[in-house]
């Protein structure tokens, strides 16, 4: 209690230096902070320090991310307001006030051990807020990495250090649950252990929910186009993506023409023997391994002890799948390059799998869709219970956000009452703002109180009452 309440102490003096800071001031800070991971000799340090301490993923993706996510995000806080009067509306007698929340515990993965924090320090820092992370204990030397290049930028624009911190390492689960304890607020990506701690803290939080997302092909996609974004996708830095196609599900009409096309794009579909013993590695203790996730599809295949030459060179691996459930563990998030196979007969019937593969996992994230009928995407948006429904993209680049969608850039993305979270959308700066509303009385002539013929006649009139 006191090592948090010392650094709780140090956040909020360093808060309240910039609780008075201009919006201009502020856009500086944010600049500086994301300058320390998007600067390329410290964004190649931060991806290959990550990739060697936590063994997940690689180095040249690691980079991309860093730097893709840094600079999404800071085209979407361009022009942001977050200070002082963020709107007006004078018709109706409203102000809006942004307001700090405070001091922000942020818990992350070890999956984006950079990437991630990164994304938590800007969007507290354009609420003028202070930071305190919590890293996975894989992820903890990168964090450290990243955090003496952000006090670097700090100290060049003369802003306050300790406006960010990170728990001592070796981080503990005791030192993690007491900084969420005195936190103003908390943000837990990750295992869904630390989003349930998050919510249980007795600290307003926000968590996000574990992603197993599903995409459906149907007869009316352009194949070569869908085999060639789901490929992209399911390999980028080796699955570590929550958003990463877990499974394809593929209309008959199209199924063997698609298959065809992700073999083309560096798949290797498994025979029945040699999906037994992917399974046996996988998911032989119950739960999936740790020796496969985030590792490439050729180590994946040695360790299965696949041995055919195609597996040198290998870029995913397929499995086909029929059922959904424990009892069919690639139904679920496999956090690797491997991807599940469905065929069904028609949308109708992708429907409905889709529905069983989130019932089972990944409620609330995401569902993928390559169609040319657009009324079908809308169809699932109405249906399946999902905060997202990903139209004609590589669905790890889009979800997160992208240049060429409106979703904002982020790590983190809400799943929902369906996923067990207190938001449905991407987090966002707006998430860490406090919004007071100054209230004026409106004009004479714009007060009216409805009578209850107003309310209730068509009803009473409709039903004789």
């Amino acid at each position: 209690m006191e090592t948090i309440a010392n650094l709780m102490t140090r956040a909020r003096a360093a808060q309240r230096t910039i609780d008075g800071w201009s919006q201009e001031q502020v856009d500086e800070l944010v600049t500086a902070a994301a300058w320390a991971i998007v600067e390329p000799a410290r964004n190649r340090a931060l991806a290959e320090c990550a990739v060697r301490d936590t063994g997940l993923g690689n180095v040249p993706d690691k980079i991309a991310k860093n730097r893709r996510k840094t600079m999404g995000l800071l085209r979407d806080l361009r022009g942001a307001k977050s200070v002082g009067v963020i709107a007006e509306d004078h018709a109706n007698g409203l102000i809006e006030i942004a307001r700090p929340v405070g001091v922000v515990a942020a818990i992350t993965p070890s999956t984006n051990p950079a990437a991630t924090p990164a994304n938590n320090i800007i969007n507290a820092l354009k609420g003028r807020n202070a930071i305190i992370l919590a890293p996975s204990p894989k992820g903890a030397s990168t964090l450290a990495l990243l955090l003496r290049y952000v006090h670097a930028e700090l100290d060049r624009i003369r802003a306050p250090g300790d406006l960010v911190q990170m728990l001592d390492q070796p981080v503990s689960r005791e030192q993690t649950f007491e900084l969420m304890r005195q936190a103003d607020l908390v943000v837990a990506t990750g295992s869904q252990t630390n989003v349930r701690a998050a919510y249980s803290s007795g600290t307003p939080a926000i968590g996000v929910g574990a992603g197993n997302v599903a995409v459906i092909v149907d007869e009316t996609a352009d194949v070569a186009d869908a085999a060639r974004k789901i490929a992209s996708s399911k390999i980028f830095d080796n699955a570590t993506s929550c958003s990463s196609e877990n499974s394809v599900i593929a209309v008959a009409a199209i199924a063997d023409q698609l298959l065809a096309a992700l073999v083309r794009e560096g798949g290797v579909m498994l025979d029945a023997e040699e999906t037994r013993r992917l399974e046996d590695e996988m998911f032989g203790e119950g739960k999936l391994a740790n020796a496969v996730i985030a590792q490439d599809a050729p180590a994946i295949a040695a360790i299965a002890g696949l041995v055919r030459s195609e597996m040198d060179s290998v870029r995913f691996l397929i499995v086909d799948e029929a059922g959904v459930g424990a009892e069919h563990p690639f139904s679920g998030e496999k956090l690797s390059p491997v991807l599940a196979f469905y065929r069904v007969a028609d949308f109708d019937a992708a429907t409905k799998l889709a529905t069983g593969i989130l019932g089972y996992q990944g409620a609330g994230h995401s569902i993928g869709l390559h169609s040319r009928e657009p009324a079908r995407a809308l169809m699932l948006g109405h249906t399946l219970p999902v905060c997202r429904v990903i139209v004609n993209q590589a669905h790890c680049f889009a979800t997160g956000g992208s240049y060429d969608n409106a979703l904002p850039f982020s790590l983190s993305m809400g799943c929902g009452t369906w996923g067990g979270n207190s938001i449905s959308d991407n987090l966002n700066y707006r998430h860490f703002l406090n919004i007071t509303r100054v209230v004026h009385p409106l004009a004479a002539e714009r007060v009216r109180e409805p009578t209850e013929d107003d309310l209730f006649g068509h009803y009473r009139r409709r039903h004789r009452i």
